[in-house]
């Protein structure tokens, strides 16, 4: 009698969802046609249509689940945020962790805007959501989020500024406040993979972008590693590559 006949159902249902992410890794043709669908959503601005209890959230739907899946399956007690915009990403991981019952948000900005913060610090999930103004590269914003993070299962979002540098200064700093079976994602890595000159009024481009960043990163640090199956599950993500799983 095969293995799979004494299994649970709990347990035959997530081997068959291995299988299909396995097979989406697989599927050359499929990827391809989901950056090329990608591509053709940026004009339309697709990722600025959503929004999270009230809080434009500025991301695709399908990094919006893959982040669920990630917070409840880590159960973090602090989410670092590296940008803020609008807030709604910090609402919707406030919410998670309300429904988790546990755990702050502590989002940083350069620049926060008034009518911003104003309306996070209405919000209802507002007791979960902490906010830092000043660059998140800064000795003392580091040394304080450092603080905070010191005893605490903790997970880190990096999503401000996006040149190579930036960035792997930021890993630098953040990465290691992440805790062992937890994740650092590192959004719009996706840039690496879109026509060069698309973004001409920012200082970000085809080989200085997070994507770079995260590959100097990995290469320098064995403690993370990619987590190819978020990629492959999702097939369309803003942070293809960026979801780095501390391992050790």
């Amino acid at each position: 009698m095969s293995s799979k006949a004494h299994e649970t159902p709990e347990a035959r249902f997530a081997s068959e969802v291995a299988d299909n992410i396995r097979g989406l890794g697989q599927d050359q043709e499929l990827q391809a046609l989901s950056r090329e669908w990608l591509l053709k959503t940026l004009p339309h601005r697709y990722s600025y249509n959503f929004s999270w209890m009230g809080r434009p959230i500025i991301q695709y739907p399908q990094d919006m689940v893959a982040m669920q899946e990630i917070l409840w399956r880590v159960q973090p007690d602090l989410i670092v945020e590296t940008g803020i915009a609008h807030g709604g990403s910090l609402v919707y991981y406030a919410s998670l962790l309300e429904l988790i019952g546990k755990g702050e948000v502590l989002g940083i900005d350069i620049d926060i805007r008034p009518h911003n913060r104003a309306a996070i610090e209405a919000h209802p999930m507002a007791r979960r959501i902490a906010m830092l103004e000043g660059s998140s590269i800064d000795p003392g914003i580091v040394a304080e989020v450092g603080r905070r993070a010191a005893g605490r299962r903790t997970l880190v979002v990096l999503d401000s500024n996006h040149s190579h540098d930036h960035v792997l200064q930021e890993l630098r700093a953040y990465a290691p406040l992440t805790s062992v079976g937890s994740y650092c994602v590192v959004f719009d890595t996706v840039v690496e993979d879109l026509p060069a000159g698309l973004y001409p009024d920012r200082p970000w481009d085809v080989g200085n972008n997070p994507k770079t960043a995260v590959a100097a990163y990995v290469a320098e640090n064995p403690d993370f590693e990619v987590d190819q199956d978020v990629d492959a599950k999702t097939l369309i993500s803003v942070a293809p590559g960026g979801y780095l799983r501390r391992v050790r």
